[in-house]
């Protein structure tokens, strides 16, 4: 599933254009026992309800493609009878209205799933007359296919947090109610794929809200599938290569990973002027040791790199937007943008100083200038070192009073 696939299912879950059919939902407590199960008609719920379901069901859609969004394809043996697989497409095939199959699903999820405390399974049933779309993107009014999908959702279920309230039943303010509350979304999946704007029953987008620490055990042992590295993994994987090789305990190592950052970048700018708009970039090792070429290592540092990215990075190459950390280069901006108006205000200073206007220690002098008539329409202001100035033009043969002293 691309970017527009997803957001064409997502945009499907809101009050007016949802039809969603049925929701399944089982609460688990911290000892992975079942609390309470439910299986109901998802719109003879309460408005309230559906709106907070519905938002649930977005969120397992949200984020970017390749880093929350990650798409696994089934092997071949997880497609047999009795796999994983095949237990999602029998619940599919139910419409969810089998609740023996539910319930060996919530089974199997708690089995699977490694979470500390109490959390929510959901799932959502949904059937979607997909539209005909033409080569410009125009709708036409038939349905070539309908898109059969169930959205599962887990979400952490925590305590409120302790605070004062109005207890009405005792007319005074006291200790609030703790209850319990579901969290955002954890985990989840869609199942199956919508690619190309059709089933893929030999794939499944999973979500993870922490890209950087992704469930895969449920990805691995839950559904059977063979789990992928994140954008974040890769990129966190990346910078290891780079400190580990460079030398951790060395001074200047951080300048030097962001130098190699921003070699990177160059190069992905270089290729996006030559590629098509959506072509990938994929990073070979050979790409990264051109690279690092130009950057302030030796030859043997830059070979060792590019043998351990091309051992790590094995069995999926990355494109290098996953591996660029472009908060990096942003902060080094903003660190070099300080540190150049520090040094413009100290030159000011220095010339503020020379010319009198303030003492040695910074203090100001009282400064007073005689402005002929015909230039006050001159006078400007500006802030200088979070102080607002006048600006008045002086002629050589003009003088200013500073403490009383002509200058």
């Amino acid at each position: 599933m691309n970017k527009k696939e997803v957001a064409e299912i997502k945009r499907r879950l809101k009050k007016d254009t949802s039809t969603i059919s049925r929701i399944v939902g089982c609460y688990v407590n911290s000892s992975k026992d079942k609390v309470c199960t439910f299986n109901e008609n998802f719109l003879d719920m309460q408005d309230e309800e559906l709106h907070k379901y519905l938002e649930i069901a977005s969120k397992t859609l949200s984020g970017t493609v390749g880093n929350n969004l990650i798409e696994l394809a089934f092997p071949i043996e997880a497609e047999e009878l009795g796999s994983p697989q095949q237990s999602l497409m029998a619940l599919k095939q139910s419409e969810l209205k089998d609740e023996s199959l539910c319930e060996a699903f919530f089974d199997h999820v708690i089995e699977t799933y490694d979470f500390v405390g109490n959390y929510l399974i959901l799932l959502y049933y949904d059937d979607y007359d997909v539209i005909v779309k033409t080569s410009d993107n125009m709708k036409l009014d038939e349905s070539e296919e309908t898109y059969s999908y169930i959205i599962c959702s887990i979400c952490p279920v925590m305590l409120s947090k302790p605070g004062l309230g109005y207890r009405e039943d005792e007319n005074r303010i006291g200790a609030r109610i703790r209850d319990w509350i579901v969290g955002p979304v954890d985990s989840g999946f869609t199942f199956p794929c919508f690619t190309d704007r059709s089933s893929d029953i030999h794939s499944i987008m999973m979500y993870t809200k922490k890209a950087d620490d992704p469930h895969k055990e449920f990805w691995e042992n839950g559904l059977g599938c063979a789990s992928k590295l994140t954008a974040t993994e890769k990129k966190n994987a990346f910078t290891n290569i780079l400190a580990q090789t460079i030398g951790p305990d060395k001074e200047d190592t951080s300048e030097i990973i962001v130098d190699i950052q921003a070699n990177l970048n160059d190069y992905i700018e270089s290729k996006e002027e030559i590629l098509d708009k959506d072509e990938p970039i994929i990073l070979e090792a050979s790409d990264v040791h051109k690279i690092l070429e130009d950057s302030p290592i030796t030859e043997e540092k830059a070979d060792t790199i590019t043998k351990k990215y091309e051992e790590f990075f094995v069995d999926e190459v990355p494109q290098a937007t996953e591996v660029l950390d472009a908060k990096m280069l942003k902060n080094n901006e903003l660190k070099i943008e300080k540190k150049n108006l520090l040094k413009e205000v100290a030159e000011l200073n220095h010339k503020l100083q020379a010319a009198g206007a303030v003492d040695a220690d910074g203090k100001d002098n009282d400064i007073v200038v005689n402005v002929t008539p015909k230039k006050k329409d001159q006078i400007t202001t500006t802030f200088l070192d979070g102080k607002r100035c006048l600006i008045i033009p002086i002629d050589d043969g003009e003088k200013a009073t500073i403490n009383g002293e002509k200058q």
